[in-house]
This record gives C-alpha cells, sequence and structure tokens, in this order.
C-alpha cells in the first residue's frame, strides 16, 4: 500500500511563504497526478492544486492561483507546495493525494484520488 506523507506545516504570520512536501513510499506506483487538498474545520475537503505525474502540467484553484505553486521531483519521488502571500483563509489542514486515473475534470473530485496522506497543519495568523 503506498503511503503518502506530508511536511512542512506549521504557524505562520499573513503575508509569509511556506513550503510543503509530500513524498510518497514507492517510486513505481500507478499515478496519473498528485495535488493538494486542504481542509479547514467545520468544512469540506477542498482543492488546491494538482500536478500531472507525466508532463508537469498543473492545474490551481481560483483562491491559490497566483500565490501557490505546485512542483514534483520525479528523483526524490516529491511534489511540493509553495505558499506565497498566505491569508488567514488558508488556514487548514493540507493533504497529499495522487490519483491513478483522474483526468482534468475530475480534479477539485477527492473521490478521484486513491492515495492520501495524514495532512499537515498550516496556521495563518495576523
Amino acid at each position: 500500500q503506498v503511503q503518502l506523507e506530508e511536511s512542512g506545516g506549521r504557524w505562520v504570520q499573513a503575508g509569509d511563504s511556506l513550503r510543503l512536501s509530500c513524498a510518497a513510499s514507492e517510486r513505481t506506483f500507478r499515478r496519473r497526478a498528485m495535488g493538494w487538498f486542504r481542509q479547514a474545520p467545520g468544512k469540506e475537503r477542498e482543492f488546491v492544486a494538482v500536478i500531472w505525474w507525466s508532463g508537469g502540467n498543473t492545474y490551481y484553484a481560483d483562491s491559490v492561483k497566483g500565490r501557490f505553486t505546485i512542483s514534483r521531483d520525479s528523483a526524490k519521488n516529491t511534489i511540493d507546495l509553495q505558499m506565497d502571500d498566505l491569508k488567514l483563509e488558508d488556514t487548514a489542514a493540507y493533504y497529499c493525494a495522487a490519483g491513478a486515473t483522474v483526468i482534468l475534470s475530475q480534479v477539485r473530485n477527492p473521490g478521484a484520488y486513491n492515495y492520501w496522506g495524514q495532512g499537515t497543519q498550516v496556521t495563518v495568523s495576523s
């Protein structure tokens, strides 16, 4: 069973930058795309960004476009999420996900992803 492990979450102030990482336990598992979701208390899990493992195309939620950047490192078997100009509303648990068959029309749907990490907390304060 593939395991995804996130790291990098912490408390920051509004306007700060933060970089999250996600490492996969296996190198050869089937994945079409990997992405990030987040979930704030009392809210549903929401899509943040996705990157296609082959090709590197990316797609972002409107709320983070221009501030967040998703990237992958095939050699390290990791994806990162660079978060700049953090806002109070970015406070959430951030989850890494991998999908074997996810397509563009499905990227916002958590059900389209096969593997999930345990999450890392990002707290933004004023």
